[in-house]
């Protein structure tokens, strides 16, 4: 079983709005990344496109609990939960110390790159996925 993956971050001013609080849609951005290098753990480089597949984001349930501000250190993480012949969900949190500033839930779907129709994971791919639930 794979521990949950945490990303350190530091806000910047790029981050936040006009109140000094992380702008909501960068959080996106931070699990993002925190999903990229979970999937990079398992040796796969560059996760969005290979092999004539590509993974796209089918649905992202968000719960905003507090704001970072500008120049806090926080921690995306990532947590494979659930795996499926075409999808699997990460489990996903923005962390300042112990306070949970964000939860997420992504479902991540396998598709043909030019047909963008729903596709399987490739088996050795799916095996490293499973292994990490």
């Amino acid at each position: 079983m794979t521990e949950e993956y945490c990303l350190p971050i530091r806000v910047y001013v790029e981050d936040t709005d006009a109140g000094g609080i992380v702008y909501y849609a960068n959080y996106l951005k931070y699990i993002e990344r925190a999903r990229t290098e979970l999937i990079r753990t398992l040796g796969y480089d560059k996760p969005a496109l290979f092999d004539g597949l590509q993974f796209v984001v089918h649905s992202v349930e968000i719960k905003y609990r507090q704001p970072a501000v500008l120049d806090d250190e926080v921690l995306a993480t990532a947590k494979l939960v659930k795996v499926s012949r075409t999808s699997f969900t990460i489990a996903q949190r923005v962390l300042r110390g112990e306070e949970v500033l964000v939860e997420a839930e992504v479902k991540v779907a396998c598709i043909h790159h030019e047909k963008k129709k729903p596709a399987a994971i490739p088996d050795h791919m799916l095996e490293a996925l499973k292994s990490a639930v």
